[in-house]
């Protein structure tokens, strides 16, 4: 996912990561240079569509004008849910 809007600056990478590891997900979530936040997240299929729905709206002090998706390969032997900075 590629979140745009008032993400960076607001707690959205640690939320995320709470809310994540909350789900039983693996993935990442970092800060791009833009001013976005990406992340990779998987795990089952309804914790995932969670996490998505989630994002939208990310925490309170965040403003998300654009969830961008893409769908990727599972990768294999990932564990946990990271802030990447």
């Amino acid at each position: 996912m590629l979140i745009t809007g008032r993400v960076q600056g607001v707690y959205y990478r640690a939320s995320t990561q709470q809310r994540a590891e909350a789900l039983g997900l693996s993935g990442w979530i970092m800060n791009t240079p833009s001013g976005a936040v990406e992340l990779e997240a998987q795990g089952p299929e309804d914790a995932v569509k969670d996490l998505i729905a989630w994002c939208h709206d990310g925490p309170p002090a965040a403003r998300v004008d654009h969830v961008a998706l893409e769908t990727i390969a599972a990768r294999e032997h990932e564990a946990g849910f990271v802030v990447r900075r």
